[in-house]
């Protein structure tokens, strides 16, 4: 069946499954083993689960590159494997990368910990406008890195200029787009080259597993997964079989997260003691155009800025009820956390600081209950904050 051809919700549902016929079952199966026989239909004669060629490893990818418009997919065990295997994948000794400063701080601490100890230079641009990172462009610059919306602050890079840039000054480019999903927003259709995910928080949308995904080009996707078979960043079937069946509700679920962190935020908008609300969706937030450009929805992440001192805002956090205080994000629960002890905790407290990252910032993902619950317990815990 071409899926490309057929709409969202029966891409969500179908693309990628390998049904078995010959039981009957109406789900790819669960397959366990670690040695398999000769089969024909595989590269290199046979499968082995390091190698990502199982079928179970092979449905989500297969979704994930039919939902991004992608030739290729590949799942792996962390987001952070799938970022280190893309940047890895393009990037060697000698080599300089150019990045929007506003990151994961995953990402930025793979950035310290490892590119500089392989020979690998790179720049963090304040401003991730299309200009600003050409500016920091040099003879050694092989591709260039964002996240759109970012974690946690939510700021919008606008996609086409980007990759336009990366295409003029032949440079691979890269996103993290975990934030939006393929749902609210596609890369690959503004020409970027290779989008990565951690398919922890949307695909998954259930809180239970751990993993990461990358969508991109045939031909780039080669190296990609040269990296994660010698790194061994693969992701056990059980997990596939869980991402796969998370993937199948993930237009439903989209919908009903865009729907309630626009609530929120609006909410919070109004409300006394909050200094500051960062979502996409809201017409004062700097992006917002350029949102409404590319993204076919806001997404459920917001951030916001209580204005009040660290004392408060932790009383704030402990007196939610129905939102959890946890990291990780994207699930169909309400989560809440503050960066600067959670995302960002590897940062100094400077650099933390010179990003927008302070001790009062609440990361949060909305969840899939009713808005008007979500809404309530907020009001009351900064109620009982003495946050107004």
């Amino acid at each position: 069946m071409e899926y490309a051809r057929l709409g969202e919700h029966t891409r969500c549902v179908r693309a990628g499954e390998r049904l078995d016929r010959t039981v009957g079952g109406v789900t790819t199966p669960i397959h366990t083993a670690a040695a398999y026989m000769a089969a024909p239909d595989v590269d290199g004669a046979y499968r082995y689960p390091r190698y990502n060629n199982i079928p179970t490893q092979l449905a989500p990818a297969e979704k994930l590159a039919a939902l991004e418009g992608a030739e290729a997919a590949i799942v792996l065990a962390s987001g952070m494997a799938a970022i280190s295997s893309s940047l890895l994948a393009v990037l060697g000794a000698g080599d300089h990368l150019v990045l929007q400063a506003d990151l994961y701080g995953g990402t930025h601490r793979f950035l310290l910990a490892e590119l500089t100890r392989l020979g690998i230079g790179y720049t963090c641009v304040p401003d991730a406008d299309a200009a600003s990172l050409e500016a920091a462009v040099t003879e050694k610059t092989r591709a260039v890195y964002i996240e759109t919306p970012s974690n946690p602050l939510l700021r919008i890079v606008d996609l086409e200029a980007v990759a336009a840039m990366a295409r003029r000054r032949g440079l691979v480019s890269i996103i993290d787009n975990t934030f939006a999903s393929p749902i609210n927003q596609r890369p690959l259709d503004f020409d970027f080259d290779i989008v990565v995910h951690s398919g922890t928080k949307y695909l998954n949308g259930h809180s239970d597993l751990n993993c990461g995904a990358v969508a991109t080009s045939r031909a780039l996707m080669a190296a990609v997964r040269e990296r994660a078979v010698n790194f061994g960043q693969t992701l056990n079937t059980y997990d596939c079989y869980l991402l796969e069946r998370g993937m199948k509700t993930l237009a439903l679920r989209m919908a009903k997260h865009n729907d309630n962190a626009m609530a929120v935020a609006r909410f919070l908008a109004g409300r006394k003691g909050v200094a500051v609300v960062h979502y996409p969706g809201l017409a004062t937030h700097p992006g917002h155009e350029t949102a409404k450009r590319q993204m076919r929805g806001f997404g459920g992440m917001l951030s916001f800025e209580l204005d009040c001192a660290p004392q408060a805002a932790r009383t704030f956090m402990d007196r939610l009820e129905l939102a959890l205080e946890a990291v990780s994000l994207g699930g169909v629960e309400t989560l809440a956390c503050f960066p600067a002890v959670t995302s960002h905790a590897k940062m100094t407290r400077e650099a933390r600081l010179a990003m927008g990252v302070s001790d009062t910032l609440v990361r949060f993902s909305a969840g899939c209950e009713d808005a008007a619950d979500i809404i309530a317990d907020l009001g009351q815990a900064l109620d009982a904050a003495g946050i107004a």
